[in-house]
């Protein structure tokens, strides 16, 4: 997903400059923490994923439960890719998040079949700051601002990725997988 960056570095000053945004509850602060989302994973958060979504390796049974592809594989320009989005609308208007219910499923696409590799919470950005100061946070792992407009047309969004099901050489929770690709489709 292609959101407006910001340059960070893990210096004493973006650090603080980061937790002030956090503290007065700017949706700025997520804009550079992307460095956070390199860190490793908290295996509590991987390991619920994989016990809420285990049920959806199949991706009929995704279907089936709501979920169904959204804009097909979407793949990196310049590394990477997420797969095949299946994201289940039902799921998309609530303001809080649930590790139970991610709005989106991954799956990789391979010689015509579909393997599950991770999951996407999302949020209505503008719906969530009518009640909350700060972006969401799901087990300790605060979620990513997306502005509009951007590559999906649709309006702002603070999303997080968790590779549940893949492992991401660059982190558990970082956009772009190096390890999926969309060239099986």
């Amino acid at each position: 997903m292609t959101r407006k960056s910001v340059w960070y570095s893990p210096s004493p000053l973006n650090i603080g400059l980061a937790a002030l945004l956090v503290a007065v509850g700017s949706p700025l602060a997520v804009l550079g923490q992307h460095d956070a989302h390199n860190q490793a994973s908290p295996p509590n958060l991987v390991q619920l994923v994989r016990d809420a979504t285990s049920k959806y390796a199949n991706v009929n049974d995704a279907t089936a439960a709501g979920y169904g592809p959204f804009l097909g594989c979407v793949s990196g320009s310049d590394h990477g890719a997420m797969g095949i989005h299946y994201v289940n609308p039902k799921l998309l208007g609530p303001t809080t998040v649930d590790v139970n219910q991610p709005q989106a499923l991954i799956y990789e696409p391979s010689n015509g079949e579909m393997t599950l590799v991770g999951v996407e919470y999302i949020v209505d950005a503008a719906t969530w700051l009518k009640k909350n100061s700060s972006p969401p946070v799901l087990e300790g792992q605060v979620f990513l601002y997306v502005d509009s407009p951007n590559r999906f047309n649709i309006p702002a969004f603070f999303e997080l990725h968790v590779w549940a099901w893949r492992d991401n050489p660059q982190g558990s929770f970082v956009d772009w997988n190096n390890d999926v690709t969309c060239n099986g489709q």
